[in-house]
């Protein structure tokens, strides 16, 4: 079977008479912006070799990186680093891609082999199929969908957080928006963490990108510390936050109880609870960035140590409240749980 190549699909005309067509398939253009990435760009570039195109954009790294990356592609573009603008960087790669789709990839991140089979397999056959349960019946059926009518695909993603795969805590499967016809998506915020705007309908795929996401203690306070807290800061104060003290407590409260609890990050162990915690302490240095860039206003109330001691007998009532709760729900056996429940009640009159 021949070949041909153009700009930006791929012709495949078959030998046979009786099949004599042209089949025309989109092309993807794999997009990776990167800064020092020595120790990760080999392994996310080798994973993206399914792809027509690799587009790598360095922001003027002072490792080995461009040098790992002349490996496996001659598309290597330089552009100055900005930190603050992370995410806005990238859309100068998105620019430089040549082929209809873009799949933006990180550098510590990489394409699962079925990840890259179910891509191409889409583009090949110009569809999609979903999976639909029909109505009044536990059986599925499939349909297909025209590539036509989508713009764009929502990724699962694998974190891999301190050697293990996180599958709770609101980390699984932390859906990201990473494929998209060009044109149609780019970062339009300079505040991190914000996702790809899509102009145009967009569906899920079911394979995953891995993440490996903080190697260690100091990979993340680092970052927590000098990127994302006052980058997140600015963010509540430009959507006007209203400035309230007590928030020093309720902002890792909060996060802490999402993310052990409500979130079941209990279910990853020690990880679970150490995540936890880490992120509660990230959502008290937001508070405190935003106080910061407040001014460091003084207290204003009578009794400061009266009005902190209310504070933290709420904070304790909503920790044993969730205990309870998630307690209750481990128990499978509806009587036992029941039982339980009742107990409780007569334990707290």
């Amino acid at each position: 079977m021949s070949k041909p190549r153009t700009n930006n699909f791929a012709v495949e005309v078959l030998k046979r008479p009786e099949e004599r067509h042209i089949v025309v398939r989109d092309k993807v253009s794999a997009v990776v912006t990167v800064y020092n990435e020595e120790k990760n760009i080999k392994k996310c570039l080798e994973s993206l070799k399914f792809a027509d195109e690799i587009i790598v954009v360095d922001n003027s790294s002072k490792d080995k990186t461009v040098e790992f990356a002349k490996k496996y592609t001659k598309n290597i573009f330089s552009q100055k680093n900005n930190p603050q603008e992370i995410d806005l960087l990238k859309n100068f790669g998105f620019e430089k891609a040549s082929n209809e789709w873009i799949l933006s990839i990180d550098a510590d991140e990489q394409v699962s082999p079925e990840l890259a089979s179910e891509i191409r397999e889409i583009l090949d056959h110009g569809s999609l199929v979903l999976e639909e349960q029909e109505t009044g019946s536990k059986d599925q059926r499939s349909k297909n969908q025209d590539l036509k009518s989508i713009d764009g695909f929502w990724i699962p993603r694998k974190n891999i957080i301190f050697g293990k795969f996180i599958q709770n805590s609101g980390w699984y499967p932390d859906p990201q928006l990473r494929l998209f016809r060009k044109g149609k998506g780019k970062f339009v915020k300079a505040h991190v963490h914000e996702p790809i705007k899509l102009e145009g309908e967009s569906e899920y795929l079911k394979n995953h990108i891995i993440h490996h996401h903080y190697n260690s203690i100091q990979e993340f306070l680092s970052r927590t510390v000098n990127l994302y807290a006052p980058n997140e800061a600015q963010e509540y104060i430009d959507r006007g936050y209203v400035f309230s003290y007590f928030d020093a407590i309720r902002f890792p409260l909060n996060e802490f109880l999402s993310r052990f609890f409500a979130r079941k990050g209990y279910k990853d162990g020690f990880h679970g609870l150490i995540l936890a915690l880490l992120m509660a302490f990230y959502h008290f240095l937001i508070f405190a960035f935003i106080w910061e860039k407040k001014g460091f206003k003084e207290y204003d109330g009578k009794d400061f140590l009266k009005d902190t001691e209310k504070e933290f007998k709420k904070s304790g009532k909503e920790i044993l409240y969730w205990l309870t709760k998630e307690k209750l729900e481990s128990i499978k056996n509806p009587l036992k749980r029941n039982i339980k429940r009742f107990t409780e009640k007569l334990h707290n009159i």
